[in-house]
């Protein structure tokens, strides 16, 4: 290892909030490395990583309040790979004249690691085979115990360690994870086994992001996400997700002898972005009219229920479609929405869903004969569909219907658009909601493919894939979702966006993001996450088409 492997200074980092980064597997990722190490020198690739995360910790401290930045930054190196890389960005700081401190209760295995481990005590890295008492004596802590690709449950000292990590993440902040929270699943979001697992503040992940730290409980164990590409970046670098950033040192150069990953990346999932679906949106020229944003049907509200299906009306208005009926199957329907009068209630019966743009049906509509017979009618109809809540349990149950979602695609050239929640999916795919949140990329494909359908799966990071094997994860979103109406609002929105005459697979990306965008702006403003109200989204929406895609440029 020499100095100028890791000369200064570094790139600036790039905007991230309109890209949409590529979301490689586990398998992915080793394919690309297997080529890249192929072709290019030996240690090339843990080198690049370590000086990555050593760049990010050096921009850290540079900017951190004193306290953090005077005292030592502590390395949790684990046996294989990962502890590698902890080891060079050790190294790194430490010939910069940053104060380190290795803790390997188990001496590094792989080559690249071992050769790693020569180049910190070459350094005089300080390292030592027992963590600290106590972590007050140190700023940053580092999690390299273990990367991608872990396949059994933390346990014995790392599973402690972990736990240690964690807790010092809740308590003071400043955990780092490198490549990968240990004990977290990468391809999934779950942790390994049903261990422990680094809860961190920051992840610094090499060569690509990993759809785990985007959904399910992984949001909550990778914190925030910089993307090192470490040189195999054909399509990587210039895709950066929302909420990440990438870094590179401006000395590290693919070169010709680096292998390009594009058939990897082209095969991947994506980060849900603007870039996705900004195009899809119609232009608001000066001689549109109410026309020019079609008309949306809101279709459920059974007695008792009538909430739901007005919530997701509101959703749409506010949204831009051009019109918005309200067809309600229950009998204490309202005669009008105070609030918006521009909506236009009526019986469910009296609709004319034929002349519609688009039909948003489910919400609140339980599951009566009378609601199964309306969700028929509507699958046979030339227009745009999206189904949820009760409509997706009356297919889950009914062959006929299910058979009707999967024939909407080749009998009107469109696919319908699914928007379930775990327990939904689940009946929709005969199994049960642990086997859904097990592999939520998964299940939304299976969705996708079985009812040949645009597959909205919601919780935490949702998913969204569509029949021709696109998929997609959405990184907007918090906790104040979690409340009743929530999910109205987005059908509505989705509805709204398919009254526009978005395709179904834009629909949902723009919504699903929007949806999530306005939940994190609530929440920025001090409204949230506690007792956010759905209806409150619907406003913040419109606020961030009109500024994000429809503002005058100069």
């Amino acid at each position: 290892m020499t100095d100028a492997t890791f000369t200064l200074p570094f790139p600036t980092l790039v905007n991230p909030h309109d890209r949409a980064v590529p979301l490689l597997t586990v398998a992915q990722l080793r394919e690309a490395e297997t080529e890249a190490q192929a072709a290019l020198p030996e240690h090339t690739l843990m080198a690049r990583a370590g000086a990555a995360a050593a760049h990010f910790l050096r921009e850290q401290i540079a900017h951190a309040p004193s306290p953090v930045s005077a005292k030592p930054v502590w390395f949790a190196a684990g046996p294989g790979n990962n502890g590698g890389d902890a080891l060079v960005a050790a190294t790194v700081l430490k010939r910069a004249g940053i104060a380190v401190e290795v803790c390997m209760p188990l001496e590094v295995k792989p080559d690249d690691a071992r050769w790693a481990l020569a180049e910190a005590r070459a350094a005089s890295v300080p390292i030592t085979t027992a963590p600290p008492e106590s972590f007050d004596g140190y700023g940053w802590l580092v999690d390299g115990l273990f990367g991608i690709g872990l396949a059994r449950a933390l346990d014995g000292e790392f599973g402690v360690l972990a736990q240690r990590l964690s807790a010092r993440a809740r308590s003071h902040g400043h955990v780092l994870a490198l490549d990968a929270p240990s004990g977290l699943d990468s391809d999934t979001g779950n942790v390994v086994g049903g261990g422990p697992a680094v809860r961190a503040t920051h992840t610094v992940t090499f060569i690509a992001a990993k759809p785990g730290f985007y959904t399910g409980a992984g949001r909550d164990y990778a914190g925030a996400v910089s993307v090192a590409p470490i040189g195999l970046d054909a399509g990587l670098a210039p895709d950066v997700a929302p909420g990440a950033r990438t870094i590179e040192p401006a000395s590290i150069d693919a070169g010709p002898g680096t292998p390009p990953v594009a058939d990897t990346i082209a095969q991947s999932a994506r980060l849900n972005a603007p870039a996705l679906f900004a195009a899809a949106l119609p232009a608001r020229d000066f001689a549109t009219n109410k026309g020019s944003f079609g008309t949306l049907a809101v279709v459920g509200g059974d007695t008792g229920m009538c909430g739901a299906p007005i919530l997701a009306a509101r959703a749409a208005l506010l949204a831009g479609a051009g019109k918005v009926h309200v067809g309600f199957l229950g009998s204490d329907a309202p005669p009008y929405d105070a609030p918006h009068p521009e909506l236009m209630l009526h019986t469910a019966g009296k609709l004319a869903l034929e002349t519609m743009s688009a039909v948003a049906a489910g919400c609140g509509m339980g599951g009566s004969a009378s609601a199964r017979q309306l969700v028929d009618r509507i699958l046979q109809l030339d227009v745009a569909v999206l189904l949820d809540a009760d409509a997706l349990n009356l297919v889950a149950r009914d062959e006929l219907l299910a058979k009707r979602v999967a024939e909407h695609l080749s009998a009107h050239g469109t696919p319908c658009v699914l928007t379930p929640h775990p327990l939904e999916a689940a009946r929709l795919l005969d199994a049960d909601t642990a086997a859904v949140q097990r592999d939520r990329l998964a299940a939304a494909r299976a969705l996708a493919t079985r009812y040949a359908a645009v597959a909205v799966l919601k919780g935490s990071g949702t998913v969204i894939a569509a029949p021709d094997g696109r998929v997609a994860v959405n990184p907007t979103g918090n906790a104040a979702l979690a409340t009743g109406g929530t999910g109205d609002v987005l059908g509505g929105l989705i509805g709204a966006l398919l009254a526009q005459r978005l395709p179904p697979w834009e629909a949902a990306l723009a919504g699903v993001y929007l949806h999530g965008l306005a939940a994190d702006t609530l929440v920025s403003e001090g409204d949230g996450p506690v007792g956010l109200a759905a209806g409150e989204l619907a406003p913040v929406v419109r606020r961030l088409m009109n500024r994000l895609f429809y503002a005058l440029k100069d």
